[in-house]
This record gives structure tokens, C-alpha cells and sequence, in this order.
């Protein structure tokens, strides 16, 4: 049994190393025949001068798509074997630019044969197979310029964890974490206002008792996360006190408290809500958009630190 198969799309980066290393040494064979003395790393490069004529480091990076390193020790390597040449860029003596050697368009024909006959080849592969690989992986590469693998993954990798978070009402039992939740974000970005201070100290008083809610994440039965709905009047509310404990973040859990906010919200007969924040705090202003929240231009808020104000119309 192949071990790589059988482990299957997980070590899909694997099985395409293995594959590169078997065109790879295909590819090494092919260059001795043909008598064109490269190692194939070197052919972006060697192919782009032949076409160019010259090119800065800079420019084939772009062209070729890989970094900047990686094209400079390429260059590094041809000089060096004596295909390559630094010069200064004809139309900007400033610029320094990289061409072939005579060495290196001797080259030229014996390669124009080697890709001529490789076209043939792997058209002739390709039309073997079942599933037509060139467009699958240009498919691939055009999803993943737009999100990257690593990218997805954690969003799944969020989405299973989230999967195990609870959110649930407030009791007084919670006080100390709904306390301790808050001013861990807040005395890390700004300081503790007299506002603060009422609301946290005396939830039921000042949240719960005028109609408001308080709801709280809770995850592996430890509270994790808090947000509260402030009542204003009988069709709006303001969303505060939403905070994440730094260690429990990245696991989707302010996105599920801020949509179980906004159920709550409507529940209790809410038209509108809205909320204060701070543009330095990005990752929040990021999912206030995401939570479908608009910037809008409110009356004066009771915290120093409030410079955006956002709402958002309940359908």
C-alpha cells in the first residue's frame, strides 16, 4: 500500500513534492541529453534572459513568482557556473541587471529542441489522463492566491472548536469572570471609566434590571467570553461589554456572541442597535462589519476612549 495515498488529501503537499522530485529527476536526464548543461531550478531564469535579453533581480522575482532570495541565489549559482553576467540596465545606468554569457545563448537552440519535445510529451500525458491536471492547477493556485491554505485551515480549525462553545445567560455565580473578562481587555488598551466601573460592578442594577441581557461564552467550563445589551429605550439597545479572553481567541467565539446578541436583542422587541468602540481595536471593528453593523454619527459618548460609533437596523 502507498503510504501517501493511503493518508490521503491530508498530505497533499507530500504527494506533490514527490511528484516535483520525479519531474525533477526526469527533467536532469532530459538536460544531459539535450546537452544543455543547467540544473532545471535554474530554468525560469535562464528562460526569462533568453527571451528578455536582461532583467533585474527585482523584475524576474515578479515575473517568476517566487522571492526575492530565491531568484538572487539562482543567479548566485548560473554566475557562478559562468551562464550569467552582471551589467548595468542600458536605459538606467543606475540599475544593475543580470543577461546570459555567450556561454549561456549557446544554450539557447539545444533548449528551444528540449521544450518543443517536453510540449509534445506532456501533451501527450495530459491527454491520458481522466481529469486535465494543468487546469486543476491553475484552479488551485488562483484559489489559493485568493486565501491561502494556512488560512483555511484555521478557519476550520475555528469552526470545530467553536463547535464546543456554549453561550449562556448570566448568573451572579459568573460576576467575578464577567469582571475579570473586561477589564482584562480594557486595562490592556485603555483604563477603567466611571462607566466601567457601574456597569461592572453592578450588572443586575445597571444591565439586567432596565430590561437589558447579559450573555457569556463558555468553553471547556471555564467563561471565556462575555457581551451585554444595554436598554435605551423600548426599540433600541446598545451592545457592550463584549470581550474575549486573550487565550480562548480565535476560536470564532466573538462572532457567536455577537449574532446570540443580536437574537437576544430582537427578542426583546429591539429595531436598532447600536454600539461605541475604538478604531485602534481592528480585529473588533472587523467583525462589527462582519455582524452587519454600519458607521453612523451618534450624540457624545460617556467614554474617553469611544472615537466610532456604529448600528445596526433589525429586520
Amino acid at each position: 500500500m502507498d503510504f501517501l495515498q493511503e493518508l490521503g488529501k491530508v498530505a497533499l503537499g507530500s504527494r506533490l513534492r514527490r511528484l516535483g522530485e520525479i519531474f525533477g529527476a526526469d527533467s536532469s536526464s532530459l538536460y544531459k541529453t539535450y546537452q544543455v548543461n543547467i540544473q532545471p531550478k535554474w530554468f525560469p531564469v535562464f528562460y526569462l534572459l533568453s527571451q528578455n535579453g536582461e532583467s533585474s533581480i527585482t523584475a524576474m522575482s515578479k515575473s517568476i513568482g517566487c522571492s526575492h532570495p530565491v531568484v538572487s541565489q539562482t543567479v548566485k549559482e548560473m554566475t557562478k557556473a559562468g551562464l550569467i553576467e552582471t551589467g548595468k540596465q542600458k536605459s538606467d545606468g543606475r540599475v544593475n541587471v543580470v543577461k546570459l554569457t555567450d556561454a549561456g545563448q549557446k544554450l539557447i537552440p539545444n533548449i528551444e529542441n528540449q521544450m518543443q519535445d517536453v510540449l509534445t510529451a506532456v501533451d501527450e500525458l495530459l491527454r491520458q489522463t481522466q481529469n486535465d491536471l494543468w487546469k486543476a492547477i491553475e484552479e488551485v493556485e488562483f484559489l489559493l492566491d485568493e486565501k491561502n491554505l494556512y488560512e483555511r485551515v484555521i478557519e476550520h480549525r475555528k469552526q470545530r472548536e467553536s463547535q464546543t462553545v456554549q453561550i449562556i445567560d448570566y448568573k451572579k455565580e459568573f460576576h467575578e469572570d464577567f469582571k475579570r473578562i473586561n477589564y482584562e481587555w480594557i486595562e490592556k488598551y485603555f483604563r477603567l471609566e466611571k462607566a466601567d466601573h457601574e456597569s461592572l460592578d453592578q450588572p443586575n442594577e445597571k444591565i439586567l434590571q432596565p430590561g437589558g441581557a447579559i450573555l457569556l461564552a463558555k468553553y471547556e467550563d471555564e467563561i471565556v467570553g462575555s457581551i451585554a445589551l444595554l436598554k435605551k429605550n423600548n426599540e433600541t439597545f446598545e451592545l457592550v461589554k463584549m470581550a474575549v479572553t486573550p487565550k480562548a481567541q480565535g476560536k470564532n467565539i466573538g462572532w457567536l456572541l455577537g449574532n446570540a446578541a443580536l437574537e437576544r436583542a430582537k427578542f426583546l422587541g429591539a429595531k436598532k442597535v447600536f454600539l461605541e468602540s475604538n478604531t485602534k481595536l481592528k480585529p473588533a471593528i472587523n467583525l462589527y462589519n462582519k455582524l452587519g453593523f454600519t458607521r453612523v454619527v451618534g450624540p457624545p459618548s460617556p467614554y474617553e476612549r469611544c472615537n466610532i460609533q456604529m448600528e445596526q437596523i433589525l429586520t
